[in-house]
């Protein structure tokens, strides 16, 4: 995503850089974690026309996992950058001891 793109992301709707497939995935995302009322039945005719019934599963899901992992950090006061994937943090004592953690591919 370029620069431009990403500082005309929350007025996407209005913005010509965001294709219609994207500004229906965006609403979509909205819908998802903001306001649910509105995915109403025009919206889902969009969402259909733009993706198939597996793909809309798919960015359902990443959209709500990824939110609700942003929440559950959240909540657990952890800052951005503070708890990265090259460390051995929250992981079970005996998975650091044995090293195992940094044997696995990234």
């Amino acid at each position: 995503m370029t620069e431009e793109k990403y500082a005309e992301l929350l007025n996407f709707e209005d913005s010509p850089r965001f294709s219609e497939k994207e500004k229906v995935a965006l609403t979509y995302t909205s819908a998802i974690i903001w306001n649910a009322s509105i995915a109403d039945e025009s919206l889902w005719e969009k969402l259909h026309h733009h993706f198939t019934e597996p793909e809309l599963v798919e960015l359902g899901s990443f959209v709500a996992l990824t939110f609700g992992q942003q929440r559950w950090i959240k909540t657990l006061g952890i800052g951005h950058g503070e708890v990265l994937g090259d460390t051995s943090a929250g992981l079970r004592q005996e998975t650091v001891e044995a090293g195992a953690w940094q044997d696995e591919p990234r």
